[in-house]
């Protein structure tokens, strides 16, 4: 999934003219620690663009991995939800935060696919939260 969270964010920011630090957040769904790391080398080597500092991934977020032995994370969905139903969107209408960039990513999940042994697609829809209160 991080190749097309990298594409999703590469191709927003370009598109958009804008760079990592115009937003507080950006925050992709369930990559885990390994799906981040690679989303990180991608964003450099295809885009020239480093997006460690403002990024979060729901999956890193949710669980506690210095006492949850949760290996890749859980649900993309699930932990997209929680996180950004619960503590995001809360922070954006209390004008902690202003402007998050959230990339849900997915894989495309086919039986057929997998049992002929191809690669499983995968997509990231990006979106963009603005809020805060107004002063």
């Amino acid at each position: 999934m991080a190749p097309a969270a990298c594409e999703t964010i590469g191709s927003f920011l370009e598109l958009t003219g804008t760079k990592p630090e115009d937003y507080d957040l950006i925050l992709t769904g369930d990559l885990g620690e390994v799906g981040t790391n690679i989303l990180y080398e991608l964003m450099i080597k295809e885009h020239g663009i480093d997006i460690s500092s403002v990024h979060g991934d729901c999956g890193l977020m949710i669980y506690d991995r210095g006492s949850q032995d949760v290996h890749a994370g859980g649900s993309g969905c699930g932990c997209s939800a929680v996180v950004l139903c619960s503590k995001i969107m809360q922070e954006l209408s209390a004008g902690k935060l202003k402007k998050v960039l959230f990339v849900a990513t997915g894989a495309l999940l086919s039986p057929t696919r997998i049992l002929q042994g191809e690669s499983i697609p995968c997509i990231a829809h990006g979106i963009l939260f603005s809020g805060g209160k107004n002063e």
